[in-house]
C-alpha cells in the first residue's frame, strides 16, 4: 500500500525480509527483549505470515510489524508486536501506517487484538488500557502498559483471564 504523502510503502512481510526484521528488532529492542512477557507468548512460534508486514523505501526496510496468535481465557485474540521502526525513521508515520493496515487486515477474521505498550502512542490507532486485574500475563507486566482494540463490537469486554499462547 502506497502513501501518497510519504515515499514509503507498506507491503506483506516475505521470508526473504526476516534477517532484516531480525536485525531491526535487535536494533530497536536489543537482546534483553527475549526476558519480557509478551516474547514468552511468541517463543519457539511464527508470528501470522498473513499479518506480517513491513515498511520499505528505495529498497530498505524501515519497520516491520507482526501479529501473533494468543488465547485470553481460552478466548482466541491477537498480540501485535513487535511493532520495530529505525530510530532514524520515527516521526514519519511509518509505525501507525503499520498498525493501521495490519488492525484493517485482522479485523477480517479476529476479534481483539492486546499489546504491551504506551497508551499515549498506541491509542492513536485506537488502543485503550485494558482494566487492572483482568488479564493476567505470563510475567510481569506494568499493567498501565497492557492494552487491547477491540476489532468487533464488544470484544475486549468478553476477554478475562490467562493470557496464554494459542
Amino acid at each position: 500500500m502506497s502513501n501518497p504523502d510519504q515515499s514509503w510503502t507498506i507491503r506483506a512481510e516475505a521470508p526473504a525480509d526476516a534477517p532484516a526484521i531480525e536485525a531491526l528488532n535487535n536494533d530497536v529492542f536489543g537482546p534483553e527483549r527475549f526476558a519480557r512477557s509478551a516474547y514468552r507468548l511468541r517463543e519457539g512460534l511464527a508470528p501470522l505470515a498473513e499479518l506480517g508486514l513491513v515498511a520499505v523505501e528505495n529498497g530498505i526496510l524501515r519497520g516491520s510489524v507482526r501479529f501473533w496468535p494468543i488465547r485470553v481465557g481460552g478466548m482466541p485474540a491477537l498480540l501485535l508486536g513487535p511493532l520495530a521502526v529505525h530510530g532514524d525513521q520515527r516521526g514519519r508515520g511509518i509505525g501507525v501506517g503499520l498498525m493501521q493496515q495490519g488492525i484493517e487486515q485482522a479485523r477480517k477474521d479476529w476479534d481483539a487484538i492486546l499489546l504491551v505498550g504506551d497508551e499515549p502512542y498506541y491509542g492513536k490507532v485506537g488502543f485503550t488500557k485494558m482494566p487492572e486485574g483482568r488479564l493476567q500475563f505470563p510475567g510481569p507486566v506494568d499493567p498501565a502498559r497492557l492494552l487491547g482494540l477491540s476489532l468487533k463490537d464488544g470484544a475486549l469486554e468478553k476477554l478475562s483471564g490467562a493470557v496464554t499462547r494459542a
